[in-house]
C-alpha cells in the first residue's frame, strides 16, 4: 500500500488516531471497510490499523511478566500466518505473545482475522491456504476432521505438557484459553429491575429494548443453550440440546434482535453506543468497554465457559513454525501475559504464579465465577454442528 493510499483512507474517515479506546474496534472496522473500497490488501491494512486496535491504557496499566529466551526447539526463521478474532482480543494477543514470539524465536507473525472452518475446508481442498493456523472451538475442529484430512497433528514434544492437562490436548488442536460467553446489559436501561439470566433476556416486556445475539454464520454457531434456558430448561439439563425446541425458543426473541453478530467487537460496540440494551458477548470484550467507562454489566449466571484452540491447516508450508507458535503461546508466561491484558483464562497451570490475585479473581475460571457457568459441550457440537447450521438460513427468513 502506498503512502498516498494510506493518506486517502485516513482522510476518508477523518483520522482514527484520537479515537477513545472503547471506540477502537469500531474505528478499525470503518477503516477496513474504507480500505476495501479502495482495493487495499488485508496485510497492508493490518499494518495500518495495528496502532489503533489495542487499548493503550490497559497495556500501560498491566505490568506484564517478562520472558527473555525460549528453548532452541522453538526458534526458527521465516514466518507463520495466524488467524484470530480481531479487535481488542487480537490486540491483546499481539501484545502478550505475537510480538514476543517474533523477537525470541526469529519467526515473523503475519496476522489475519475471521477463522472459519468452512473456509478451511475450501482452502485445503483447493490447495490455496491463506493462513497456517487458526483459532477455533475444538468441536469445530473435530467436526471437520470427520470429513477428511484437514488438520496437522499437534507435535506435543515441543510443549510444556507437564503443566497442560490432558483435557486441553487433542490430536489435531491444542486448547489455548477459557472464556465466558455471557449476558451483558446497560445499567442505565432499566430502572426497576436488573436481568439475572436468559429468561429475563427473553422477556421483552419487563426488559424492553433492542438486543443482539450471536449468529449462526461466519464460522459461529447460534446460542441454543441460552434459548433452552430461556424456555425453562435447567442449566444441568441443557445437553443434549433439543434442536427444534431451542430454535422455537430463539424465534420468540427474534423480533427484538436487531443484529445477529459475527464479530466479537460488535456486541460491545452496540452496547457502548446504546444501539442495544442487552446482548450476548465474550466477557473480555465487555471488560474492555467497562474499563473505558461504559455503563455495562456482565451477568455470569447461566453463561457458557468455552475454550478456544489453535489448529494447524493440513499441508501448510509453514507447518513447523506453526507448531512452534502453538507451543510458545501455551508457555506459562505467554499465557499469563494474555490473562493480564484481557480477562480470559489459561490452560497452563503454571501461569497462575505470574498473575496477581486481583486479576485471577476476574477470570471466568475463578471459583466464584466458574460455578455460575455451564461448560460448553464441544463434543455435542462436533456431533450436531451441521444439523444446527442447516436450519439457520430458514430460521432467519421466517
Amino acid at each position: 500500500m502506498s503512502k498516498e493510499d494510506a493518506a486517502r483512507i485516513v482522510r476518508l474517515l477523518g483520522g482514527i488516531g484520537a479515537a477513545p479506546p472503547h471506540l477502537a474496534d469500531f474505528r478499525r472496522r470503518q477503516l477496513i471497510s474504507a480500505a476495501a473500497r479502495l482495493g487495499v490488501g488485508a496485510a497492508a491494512m493490518a499494518a495500518l490499523t495495528a496502532p489503533f486496535a489495542f487499548p493503550a491504557a490497559a497495556a500501560a496499566a498491566a505490568k506484564l511478566p517478562e520472558m527473555t529466551s525460549v528453548p532452541d526447539s522453538l526458534k526458527g526463521k521465516g514466518s507463520v500466518r495466524v488467524c484470530s478474532y480481531g479487535g481488542a482480543f487480537q490486540a491483546a494477543q499481539r501484545e502478550a505473545y505475537f510480538k514476543l514470539f517474533e523477537k525470541l524465536s526469529g519467526i515473523r507473525v503475519i496476522e489475519s482475522e475471521g477463522p472459519d472452518v468452512a473456509k478451511v475446508k475450501a482452502m485445503v481442498d483447493t490447495h490455496s491456504i491463506e493462513y497456517d493456523i487458526g483459532e477455533f472451538d475444538r468441536g469445530d475442529v473435530i467436526n471437520l476432521a470427520r470429513k477428511g484430512d484437514y488438520w496437522e497433528k499437534i507435535d506435543y514434544s515441543l510443549f510444556d505438557t507437564g503443566h497442560i492437562s490432558a483435557e486441553y490436548r487433542y490430536e489435531y488442536a491444542v486448547d489455548m484459553l477459557p472464556y465466558g460467553e455471557i449476558l451483558a446489559y446497560r445499567t442505565d436501561a432499566f430502572k426497576d429491575a436488573k436481568p439475572t439470566g436468559w429468561k429475563d433476556f427473553w422477556d421483552a416486556e419487563k426488559f424492553p429494548g433492542p438486543r443482539t445475539l450471536i449468529s449462526g454464520s461466519g464460522g459461529l454457531v447460534p446460542e441454543l443453550e441460552f434459548a433452552e434456558m430461556a424456555a425453562g430448561t435447567p442449566p444441568d439439563k441443557v445437553y443434549p440440546i433439543n434442536i427444534d425446541a431451542a430454535y422455537a425458543s430463539l424465534a420468540k426473541i427474534k423480533p427484538s434482535v436487531v443484529k445477529w453478530w459475527e464479530a466479537g467487537a460488535i456486541p460491545a460496540e452496540m452496547l457502548n453506543d446504546k444501539e442495544v440494551v442487552m446482548g450476548s458477548a465474550w466477557n473480555g470484550r465487555i471488560a474492555a468497554i467497562q474499563a473505558a467507562g461504559a455503563p455495562v454489566e456482565v451477568v455470569w449466571n447461566q453463561g457458557l465457559l468455552k475454550r478456544d484452540a489453535w489448529a494447524i491447516l493440513k499441508g501448510t508450508e509453514n507447518k513447523e513454525n506453526a507448531q512452534k507458535f502453538c507451543a510458545f503461546i501455551t508457555l506459562p508466561i505467554s499465557q499469563a501475559r494474555l490473562s493480564m491484558l484481557i480477562p480470559y483464562g489459561f490452560v497452563n497451570s503454571a501461569a497462575a504464579q505470574y498473575i496477581p490475585a486481583s486479576q485471577l479473581a476476574r477470570l471466568p475460571t475463578a471459583p466464584s465465577i466458574i460455578e455460575q457457568l455451564i461448560i460448553f459441550d464441544s463434543q455435542w457440537w462436533a456431533d450436531n454442528r451441521d444439523a444446527v447450521l442447516a436450519k439457520w438460513p430458514a430460521f432467519l427468513l421466517k
